[in-house]
């Protein structure tokens, strides 16, 4: 990672964080949503994220698949290109964080450390949501059919196959999308948000 200039100053915003979620009516955390390749993260952090916004919380999800359209449209799959990516969406995340949203990030993420790195940024407003499905679940879903290109060997370093999955080892939010259904794990995401002050119990 390169070090910043010493050219470059940072610049405080005029409006505070605190001003800008009194404006909004409540307080901005990130959601950090982390599992294997179709364990549901997308899934679930849309559907909590409708639930958000039929809330009046303003919000916004940025998906991994996306932000590889743009972004980080330059960086592939190596174990160097992916602590890459996830740096690059902490970084974004903790500007949309700052700017008084509840962001959720799906991302399989799978390294510890890239986690703990991003939860360091972000300090009490991060929130690990960890999607944790069956590796044997995921394949059988397989919605891109990612797994069977990689069990042939046409994708290499692709997570759970020839490339580590990191198991969170204490999760804000365990959601098992293999006993619960997706509104089911969105309404714990949600809950979480109400325990944890992010969201006011009147609103729902």
């Amino acid at each position: 990672m390169k070090q910043v200039s010493q050219d470059v100053t940072w610049h405080q915003t005029s409006v505070s964080l605190e001003q800008r979620q009194q404006l909004n009516g409540h307080r901005s955390v990130l959601l950090w949503y982390t599992g294997l390749s179709g364990s549901g993260k997308s899934t679930i952090a849309n559907a909590v994220d409708v639930k958000l916004y039929q809330l009046g919380v303003h919000s916004y999800v940025l998906d991994g698949d996306n932000v590889r359209h743009g972004l980080n449209g330059d960086l592939g799959f190596s174990n160097h290109d992916r602590v890459e990516n996830i740096r690059r969406i902490s970084e974004v995340a903790k500007l949309m964080v700052d700017a008084g949203l509840v962001v959720s990030t799906a991302f399989i993420s799978p390294f510890i450390h890239d986690r703990v790195q991003a939860r360091k940024l972000l300090g009490e407003r991060f929130i690990e949501v960890f999607v944790d499905t069956p590796l044997s679940v995921c394949e059988a879903r397989d919605p891109k059919g990612l797994y069977q290109k990689a069990r042939g060997g046409e994708i290499k370093h692709f997570t759970g196959i020839d490339s580590a999955y990191e198991i969170p080892n204490s999760p804000e939010v365990h959601l098992k999308t293999d006993q619960y259904s997706i509104e089911q794990c969105a309404q714990q995401v949600v809950a979480a948000l109400v325990e944890k002050q992010v969201i006011s119990q009147s609103a729902l």
